[in-house]
């Protein structure tokens, strides 16, 4: 199992185990971290699963796609560590991944 910790808005840490091959959203949903919505379901088509990379790990999280980019655009407070948290497949090199979870959605 991959480590992965969520940072909530209120500064809550939420530490989940993942399993290789889900996404870091699907995790979220299922350990009930507040504030990610995930309205599409994991289909790219919105931008409710927003969250903040740690920037420890944006390198080895990497760069959106053009996709993931174009839905960006309709999140709340894009930072250059944003990401779609459903495009995150989770492998063992994100073991200890932390991500922060916005105020709100877009």
């Amino acid at each position: 199992m991959t480590k992965l910790t969520f940072i909530a808005n209120d500064g809550t840490h939420f530490d989940v185990d993942a399993e290789n091959g889900s996404t870091v959203m699907e995790n979220a949903i299922r350990n009930a971290v507040p504030g990610i919505e995930a309205e599409c379901g994991g289909a790219c088509a919105c931008a409710t699963c927003h969250v903040y990379v740690d920037e420890a790990w944006t390198a080895e999280v990497g760069e959106p796609e053009a996709m993931e980019e174009d839905m960006l655009d309709f999140a709340y407070d894009v930072q250059p560590n944003s990401r779609l948290s459903c495009q995150i497949k989770v492998r063992d090199a994100l073991d200890g991944l932390v991500v922060r979870v916005p105020a709100r959605q877009g």
